[in-house]
């Protein structure tokens, strides 16, 4: 496999074309996936427009894009593109500007490459492993809040489609729990924006009830390159096996995951090269 800086500058020039789309065209179709669940033809012709960048530039690297699949099971040292082409849709459909393109470079189950773009925000956060984060070209670090009652938590959005009602019962148990113990909750509606934002410092921890690889895995890079402590519900390290996504300043893990654990339960572990858990 060629050099990572190499595949990290590769995967900023596809974000960027993810990012031009975002900001020169509107969705003229809205298709529903499940109910109250959707993706627009804008969606599609980013993936489209990456996918075939990647494919010109790194034939020998898979590909898996949120809206129109691709290979999604891969070895322990085998590489793969993972792209979620529009993370926020519901808000880009709704002109709210928190959105962005996300890629991930996977070796077997974790990101070695990652970059995000915020388009409204003009935002490029990056990383590649073990050289930290980054965001415009500048280093970011994780916030250094160690008291959980004035610690920021952002929370995954409320699951939709088949089965929600059951799924939200944990989310709104979830909510009232941290509503009680932090300084603040804040639903972004975009994991990018969770997790970009924790690495930055803007926020102290990210509880995200589900693992999709296009979703997660390059905003986990990054806040672990920042000094994030990402791990699953029952505080081991994350990765894409696990079931859940919760990312936090390190002062601040103890006190969050003793909020997670009683409503959480375990997480529960997926078979090994799943792309993705829960919703």
């Amino acid at each position: 496999m060629r050099p990572l800086d190499q595949l990290a500058k590769i995967a900023e020039k596809a974000v960027s074309i993810g990012n031009d789309l975002i900001k020169t065209t509107r969705p003229q179709t809205i298709t529903e996936k499940a109910e109250r669940d959707t993706f627009t033809d804008v969606d599609v012709k980013i993936e489209r427009a990456v996918r075939s960048y990647l494919d010109d530039v790194t034939p020998e690297i898979g590909f898996f894009g949120e809206e129109e699949g691709g290979i999604f099971r891969v070895g322990n040292d085998e590489c793969i593109w993972a792209l979620d082409p529009i993370d926020g849709t519901a808000n880009f459909v709704h002109g709210v500007p928190l959105c962005g393109v996300s890629l991930a470079l996977m070796r077997g189950d974790r990101a070695v490459v990652a970059a995000i773009v915020l388009p409204y925000l003009d935002f490029y956060y990056s990383a590649v492993s073990g050289q930290g984060a980054f965001v415009n070209g500048k280093p970011i670090r994780v916030s250094k809040t160690t008291d959980l009652p004035k610690a920021i938590v952002a929370i995954g959005d409320y699951a939709v489609g088949v089965a929600a009602a059951e799924k939200n019962k944990q989310r709104v148990a979830l909510t009232a729990a941290l509503a009680a113990r932090v300084e603040r909750i804040r639903m972004f509606g975009s994991a990018a924006h969770d997790l970009v934002w924790l690495a930055e410092g803007r926020i102290d921890g990210a509880v995200i009830l589900s693992n999709k690889i296009h979703d997660v895995a390059a905003g986990v890079l990054i806040a672990r390159e920042a000094g994030a402590r990402v791990v699953d519900s029952s505080g081991l390290d994350h990765s894409s096996r696990s079931m859940h996504t919760i990312a936090v300043a390190p002062g601040v893990l103890p006190g969050l995951l003793e909020v997670v654990q009683p409503i959480l339960k375990s997480d529960r572990v997926q078979e090994v090269g799943e792309f993705g858990a829960g919703i």
